[in-house]
């Protein structure tokens, strides 16, 4: 999944806080409310629509599905009170509980996950998440238009029993029931609310610990608020989380020293000043933000040009002076600590081997891109780099900026920094020449980076194609997933091969640093998927 503008942030899906806080009054941690910030807009609350993580975060706590991710994102109890699957790992039985129910007062029934999944997998809705249902029967038949929504591998036996088919066996199965794309809708109410479904809080009922109140859509601050139907609300200690929106740092670091704030990101140059302060904690990301060239172009079609930008970066520079906020160094697509070999126990990246082309060479870099240029016929470059317009993606881009046209001459690049829901929107419609992109883990398996390099996945923004690497990756996704080390060593050869390729261009690996106050206790955070579960936090 995406993030709209998280620079070196995520929870920038928490991210800083509007001056309306200055009107807050008394701290929150009287009233058992939580104020934070986030550096970005909601764009939706469709779980069958939106792709950034700051949805996924809100729906993850205004939301639930089978299961619940805990703490290492362990399975929890969620909508489905018991489960089993059959001997050949195929089939899977929830039995759901009788006391779930919608904000509306609706219960929640298999027939809303029958009727969610089918949404989200109908060509008509647009989703760019199909693809995480591969592997249930008819999942990628129905998304080419062969096979009708009901033949999908999903039925509702009565009201709270439900029974999943799958083709092959999936091996991250059950952490996919606790990512908001597999959570029930409630049919009644999106044939209510119709287009505007999700855009307004008033417009979306829910079944999780949370409501969502306060956010009409285009504001700029909003509330999750106790959810009185939920069915284990008396497990839920907080009464309100406040979030704000705020693009400069500044601003939220100072509610917090004044006691309005009780969560608030820093910035690079904050989290350095701040050294060892107390307040202050690091968390890291599986994630991986990179360029993407437009790969329908002529000139981000020459191999040479595409590996002669990645070469005239200085990705340590880029971590440490620019970056900062606990990012790292990754040569990779798919990021560190996210999965182990099932043989060796080794990290993914460490089974991987990166090329050349991720190694700082300025010589090298202004060789190939001199051949590049001379193979289609062009003796310089120009190009325009689209990006958002938060704090930190701006000085991303000045620097990206910067050093490639010291590094490459003949070479011009222009910058565009635009809201994030707009840039979104381009990169999705491969309205753009090269741009900064981002993705992080919805589960923690390295497929979830590898999956959005084939050649017809919807978030595949660069265009880039290769039927060797959609080979591996069908693999990877489908019958050899029986074996796992067969898989894994799989997935190890479609990483070299697009990083051989220059698929993309990764930059670095995200972290965050958060000053948060002693007294929040039990915010779970996750490095995949959707990365916060307020459902168990509390004011000390």
């Amino acid at each position: 999944m995406v993030h709209i503008s998280k620079g070196v942030a995520l929870l920038a899906s928490l991210a800083t806080i509007s001056i309306a806080l200055v009107g807050c009054g008394n701290k929150t941690s009287q009233k058992n409310e939580i104020n934070t910030s986030t550096d970005s807009e909601l764009t939706s609350v469709d779980l069958s629509k939106t792709t950034s993580v700051d949805s996924f975060n809100i729906l993850n706590n205004v939301d639930e599905g089978l299961f619940r991710l805990g703490t290492n994102s362990k399975i929890e109890p969620g909508i489905a009170q018991s489960s089993s699957v059959s001997k050949d790992g195929k089939t899977y039985t929830f039995n759901l509980r009788k006391n779930a129910k919608w904000s509306n007062g609706d219960p929640v029934v298999a027939q809303d996950f029958v009727y969610s999944w089918q949404r989200t997998l109908n060509p008509k809705t647009g989703s760019q998440y199909g693809y995480l249902f591969s592997g249930i029967k008819n999942a990628d038949q129905i998304q080419n238009k062969k096979a009708a929504l009901s033949s999908l591998g999903i039925k509702a036996k009565g009201k709270y029993q439900l029974v999943v088919s799958l083709e092959t066996r999936i091996p991250y199965f059950k952490l996919l029931m606790g990512f908001p794309v597999f959570f029930p809708q409630d049919s009644k109410a999106v044939n209510k609310f119709g287009s505007s479904y999700g855009t307004k809080a008033a417009d979306m009922v829910y079944d999780g610990p949370f409501t969502l109140t306060g956010w009409n859509g285009n504001n700029l601050q909003w509330t999750l608020k106790k959810n009185p139907n939920y069915w284990d609300k008396n497990s839920v200690k907080l009464s309100k989380i406040n979030f704000f929106v705020e693009k400069d740092p500044t601003t939220g670091y100072n509610l917090y020293n004044q006691g309005k704030l009780d969560m608030n990101q820093l910035s690079a140059t904050q989290a350095k000043n701040l050294g060892n302060n107390k307040d202050m904690i690091s968390r890291k990301q599986s994630s991986c933000y990179y360029i993407a060239f437009n790969q329908k172009q002529k000139a981000f079609k020459n191999l040479k040009i595409r590996q002669a930008i990645s070469m005239a970066i200085n990705r340590k520079v880029l971590v440490n002076k620019v970056v900062g906020g606990g990012a790292i160094q990754n040569d990779n697509f798919v990021s560190k600590g996210l999965a182990v070999s099932p043989r060796s126990g080794t990290d993914f990246t460490d089974d991987t081997t990166a090329p050349a082309s991720m190694n700082y060479n300025p010589t090298q870099a202004r060789k190939l891109f001199k051949e590049g240029l001379a193979e289609i016929g062009q003796k310089s470059l120009s190009f325009t780099l689209l990006n958002s317009d938060d704090y930190a993606q701006k000085q991303l881009s000045e620097s990206l900026q910067n050093t490639l046209e010291k590094n490459l001459p003949n070479l011009k690049v222009s910058l565009n920094n635009i809201p994030g829901q707009v840039l979104l929107s381009r990169q999705a419609s491969h309205n753009f020449q090269a741009t900064i992109a981002n993705w992080f883990a919805d589960y923690s398996d390295p497929v979830t980076f590898l999956n959005i390099l084939t050649s017809s996945n919807p978030s595949n923004i660069s265009s880039w194609k290769n039927s060797q690497y959609d080979s591996l990756i069908n693999a990877s996704n489908g019958f050899a997933a029986a074996d796992p080390q067969v898989r894994w060593n799989d997935m190890v050869k479609a990483q070299n091969l697009a990083l051989n390729q220059q698929a993309i261009v990764p930059l670095y690996q995200s972290g965050e640093n958060w000053l948060v106050k002693p007294n929040v206790q039990g915010v779970i955070y996750n490095t995949a998927g959707a990365n916060y579960n307020f459902k168990d936090a509390y004011i000390k």
